[in-house]
């Protein structure tokens, strides 16, 4: 019995409801064709308000009665509505672009840093994107300022300054992926810009140069090692050949001559002169 009663509530509300759509219905034929008589009886008038245009880059979405009409958007060109149960919406098809604001975020080493971008993207389906939300547009930007803040939190400083390749490509999947849904086809992402604090750009310039003067000094000792290996191997040559170190006397006296406002000292041994003998050979004398 309780069965029986419970049912008995359920078909008065389908019943209800059956009513209500063919009510509904029979008004929608009967506004329809009052429009309709409203058209032919104020011809031509009538045409100023039921043929409109739009461009080659648009598509209009026509409602009748607050329900979508069936089939593909209009336009471009022109196309037939009737006063008073029709209207519709405009969809710009060509491709918008915007700036995503500085965002400020904590990147995965816990560097807080600002990243601004900008973002291409364009209307793919003119119906879903009216019927599925409220403002494409504004949607779209606020989609892609959390998705800019998620995609960089994952990321190190040095990836965000030198792999932007890479993070414009992840944000543009993930928008596209997520504005689907709204008819919105997402294009192309571009990371504008990363600012640093100024301590921290500080920081890295006093950290590079220290770099730079390590690799300076390191480059410096390894020159003066290989000088040292040089001047090895050329004193071996000369103390096997006697006449090379008085050819390298000369080549230096030659290199010294060029300045001809300074007096030159130059020491040479009596040995390779052949003064030694003759002193030798005078000491008897001399005593």
């Amino acid at each position: 019995m309780a069965g029986k009663e419970m049912k008995a509530p359920l078909r008065e509300e389908a019943d209800g409801g059956d009513d209500v759509g063919a009510c509904s219905s029979i008004c929608a034929v009967v506004l329809t064709v009052v429009s309709a008589l409203f058209v032919l009886v104020t011809f031509p008038f009538s045409l100023f308000f039921c043929f409109k245009v739009v461009n080659e880059f648009e598509r209009a979405v026509i409602f009748r009665l607050g329900r979508l009409v069936e089939g593909n958007p209009k336009g471009p060109g022109m196309f037939f509505i009737l006063p008073c149960i029709d209207n519709y919406v405009k969809i710009d098809l060509r491709t918008q672009s915007f700036d995503v604001p500085p965002q400020e975020v904590l990147s995965k080493d816990s560097v807080t840093v600002q990243v601004d971008a900008v973002v291409y993207y364009r209307i793919s389906d003119p119906v879903t994107s009216v019927t599925n939300v409220v403002n494409v547009n504004q949607s779209t930007k606020l989609l892609s300022q959390t998705t800019l803040r998620n995609v960089l939190g994952i990321k190190s400083l040095a990836d965000m300054l030198t792999d932007r390749d890479t993070i414009s490509e992840m944000m543009q999947t993930t928008l596209d992926q997520a504005t689907d849904v709204w008819g919105v086809k997402v294009e192309r992402v571009e990371v504008k810009d990363v600012r640093l604090p100024h301590q921290l750009q500080r920081a890295m310039a006093a950290e590079a140069e220290a770099a730079r003067e390590a690799r300076a000094k390191v480059i410096a000792a390894e020159g003066e090692q290989n000088a040292a290996v040089a001047y090895a191997e050329a004193a071996d040559i000369m103390a096997e050949e006697p006449g090379a170190l008085q050819l390298r006397y000369l080549q230096t006296l030659n290199l010294i001559s060029a300045e001809k406002s300074s007096t030159i000292v130059f020491p040479l041994p009596l040995a390779d002169m052949g003064l030694d003998q003759i002193t030798a050979d005078a000491q008897p004398h001399l005593c």
